[in-house]
């Protein structure tokens, strides 16, 4: 979809937006529903008072960000290209998405449902909104791992990243950092031991 065409669809369903640049700002003051959307233009930002719906959509462009002041709700998205932020204030609904892409960045306020991703291998991982996660989830990324307002860890969530685990909610820090930690054993090596013993539930 182009720029055009998009403006077009946010006349139809009378959104107000503004041209910032290259960019194309969404500036509604409330919900954003887009339920027949097939795709977007690069460069969107959604800058809206509520929430984002876009449930149609199977894919995203290159530099679209969220700042919208409610949810993003984008449950028949399959991919996601690298660089995505979510920024919003609310939920990030992506239900249907297998896999995540280097540097996305979750922000958000509320939770990040990725009920279908059972494999991480990008490079930093930032999930700094999640407050759990699904059993089975595995993290082989190259880099860190920022779960900062996680409270629970189900049995099966496995750390194989090469840097150091956030777990600032749970343990006040990094796991690397814990006071817990038993000299000689390497810390994720002692992490994944407790979770598959259920010590983070």
């Amino acid at each position: 979809m182009t720029q055009e065409e998009f403006i077009k669809k946010l006349k139809r369903e009378d959104y107000s937006y503004e041209i910032q640049g290259d960019k194309l700002v969404v500036t509604h003051e409330r919900g954003v529903s887009l339920y027949g959307l097939k795709s977007l233009p690069p460069g969107v930002e959604f800058m809206n008072g509520g929430y984002v719906s876009l449930n149609a959509l199977t894919s995203l462009p290159p530099g679209v960000v969220f700042r919208n002041g409610g949810d993003v709700e984008l449950a028949s998205l399959t991919s996601l290209p690298p660089g995505v932020e979510f920024k919003n204030r609310g939920h990030v609904e992506l239900n249907a998405l297998t896999s995540l892409p280097p540097g996305v960045v979750f922000r958000n306020k509320g939770i990040v449902d990725l009920e279908y991703i059972t494999s991480l291998t990008t490079g930093n991982v930032y999930l700094d909104a999640l407050t759990s996660l699904p059993p089975g989830v595995e993290f082989r990324n190259g880099g860190y791992v920022s779960l900062h307002s996680l409270t629970s860890i189900s049995p099966g969530v496995e750390f194989r990243n090469e840097w150091s685990v956030r777990l600032d909610a749970l343990i006040g820090g990094e796991f690397d950092d814990w006071e817990g930690n038993i000299e000689d054993i390497k810390s994720k090596r002692l992490l994944n031991l407790m979770i598959k013993r259920g010590m983070f539930i």
